[in-house]
């Protein structure tokens, strides 16, 4: 690894870090937060999901702003807007400042992620690209398991506001090692934000997710529920519409037609909204049934950091080499099978015995997951379109997740008792299985150069006639 591909990457790592460490940093400061500000289960779902909700809904148009601004132009408006909005949180005086501050955090964290994965993408080709998103993954991902241990103890030692102060050191660091890159601005001639879209992508999230969240509170049958829902809904057909209609759409539906791209966005979608839950449900448990400090709930999540840090860029290397299908099938259903374990956790919880071993199979099989996984899918497409490829992604991975925090009420039955954490692991079980069973049963494995160990993968044929039939592809 050259130089400038250490420093590119270590660029990606840090502008993603924040997001990702955001993403999650705030799930042990949620009973806190709602002790001090008020809500209950309603505000520590809004405190999540208002983050996601302009994360996975504007991270679409992110894509399209990297390609059309440049990846290290983006890069620098989201770091600094994300330390404004963190600046925001911090200083909340209730808790609807909170959430339409976490609103304009997801906003600027949009901007961050896919500039990252696309710069990784032009800077590394073949094996060396695999390890290289191997390593991404496990410290943005180590970030996403590390930040409840970190908000644990601010919660604990200071205060939850000092939570949404931590990202002042690596937004500091990263902007300072863009100025030392040498790699040019990449922009694509001829492409346009799709600025319809981006108002219809927000509508049609976040209708549907108002209403899963607020039902426990009005009832589905108030036109409170009801109406935002279906307004939601035609919202989201309509954003289809768009997308298959306008000249230079956010998310090309053309890449849908590439087998591994929907494949391994189908498994993302169950796959990361069973990690989002699986984060809500343990750390919230255990404090406020179970008794523990904010700091000793966040540890609990330690051993699946650790492995994620020792272990994705070697996985993410066996991809490169023998191809992502088999890691993409057993990693989730490991991490399924882990869960599973955890429901031996009774009123009496024994960490180490009723917790600990779901949770090292539950992290081992994340490790084996998560390179691989995004690996097959931005390799299955042209790296010219690798920022929108990679934004498309991490919507999914988002949404994914806003949608199983808003359904979390009516999974546990709108109490996290012991009754409701088992039907939640149940639910997370369900999801990591099932996002095992679709990759087992859709994803293919490149075709590597006869004699050849390995070899960069080429444009099947459903990669070129996406091409063909994608107008914003530049060709």
């Amino acid at each position: 690894m050259s130089s400038q591909q250490k420093l590119v990457l270590s660029i990606a790592i840090l502008a993603s870090f924040v997001a990702f460490l955001d993403g999650s940093v705030v799930t042990v400061a949620l009973p806190a937060i709602s002790e001090e500000l008020g809500g209950g289960l309603t505000t520590q779902q809004w405190v999540v999901d208002a983050y996601l909700i302009t994360l996975g809904a504007l991270i679409l148009v992110a894509g399209s702003l990297s390609d059309v601004f440049g990846r290290l132009v983006v890069l620098r408006f989201g770091l600094w807007g994300f330390g404004v909005a963190s600046l925001l949180c911090a200083f909340a005086p209730t808790a609807e400042f909170l959430i339409v501050a976490r609103g304009v955090q997801g906003i600027a964290g949009a901007l961050l992620v896919p500039s990252s994965l696309a710069l990784i993408m032009s800077s590394f080709r073949g094996p060396a690209q695999g390890k290289a998103i191997g390593a991404w993954t496990a410290w943005t991902s180590g970030a996403f398991i590390a930040g409840p241990l970190i908000g644990g103890a601010f919660v604990d030692l200071l205060t939850w506001r000092l939570v949404f102060g931590i990202n002042v050191l690596p937004i500091a660091v990263t902007l300072w090692l863009i100025t030392r890159i040498a790699q040019r601005d990449v922009r694509l001639e001829g492409v346009t934000v799709d600025y319809l879209g981006a108002v219809l992508a927000i509508i049609g999230v976040g209708g549907p997710v108002f209403a899963l969240i607020e039902q426990d509170n009005f009832g589905w049958a108030s036109p409170a529920i009801w109406l935002p829902m279906v307004i939601g809904v035609i919202a989201f057909g309509a954003f289809l519409w768009r997308q298959a209609t306008a000249r230079h759409p956010m998310m090309p539906l053309s890449l849908f037609r590439i087998r591994n791209f929907a494949v391994g966005n189908v498994s993302t979608l169950f796959i990361y909204g069973a990690l989002s839950m699986s984060g809500f449900l343990i750390a919230v448990y255990l404090q406020q049934e179970a008794g523990w400090p904010a700091t000793a709930a966040g540890l609990a999540s330690i051993p699946v950091m650790v492995l994620l840090i020792l272990l994705s860029s070697f996985f993410g290397g066996l991809a490169g080499r023998y191809g992502p299908r088999v890691f993409m099938s057993v990693g989730p259903i490991l991490a399924g099978v882990g869960h599973l374990l955890m429901l031996t956790v009774s009123e009496d919880l024994n960490f180490w015995l009723q917790l600990l071993p779901g949770i090292v199979l539950f992290g081992l099989g994340l490790a084996i997951t998560v390179a691989p996984l995004t690996s097959a899918i931005l390799g299955s497409i042209d790296e010219k379109r690798s920022g929108i490829g990679s934004a498309i992604n991490n919507a999914v991975a988002r949404v994914a997740g806003l949608i199983a925090v808003a359904m979390l009420g009516i999974i546990i039955g709108g109490t996290l008792d012991l009754e409701g954490l088992h039907r939640g692991l149940w639910a997370t079980a369900g999801l990591l299985i099932l996002g095992g069973v679709i990759s087992a049963i859709g994803i293919q494995n490149p075709k590597t150069e006869p004699g050849a160990g390995t070899a960069e993968p080429s444009l099947s044929d459903d990669q070129l006639s996406a091409r063909e039939h994608d107008p914003g592809n530049g060709s």
